[in-house]
C-alpha cells in the first residue's frame, strides 16, 4: 500500500503521521515489528536518510522502540495507574 505524499510539506514528517496512524487503527499492535529504513523508502518512494528521520521521530514520540540487531517495534502506550 503507496501513500500518496505532498512534496510540498517535509516527507519525514508525513511519513510518521502514516505510521503513527497506523498504530492508533491497530494495523501494527503493541511488540510488532514496525517497517525498516529500507521498507519506508521503497514503500514511499523516499530516501533512507527521510525514512531514518521518521521513525527517530516516532521513537522521540514514545510510539516505537528500537532493538538493537532487531528493528523497531510498536511501543506499550498504556498509562501507569496514577
Amino acid at each position: 500500500m503507496s501513500e500518496h505524499l505532498d512534496r510540498t510539506r517535509p516527507l519525514w514528517a508525513q511519513v510518521s503521521a502514516v505510521i503513527a496512524a497506523r498504530i492508533k487503527e491497530g494495523a501494527y499492535p503493541v511488540g510488532e515489528k514496525v517497517p525498516s529504513v529500507v521498507e519506508l523508502s521503497t514503500e514511499f518512494g523516499i530516501a533512507a536518510s527521510t525514512a531514518q528521520k521518521a521513525l527517530t521521530h516516532l521513537k522521540r514520540e514514545g510510539l516505537i522502540r528500537t532493538e538493537v540487531g532487531l528493528g523497531s517495534f510498536v511501543a506499550d502506550q498504556s498509562e501507569p495507574a496514577s
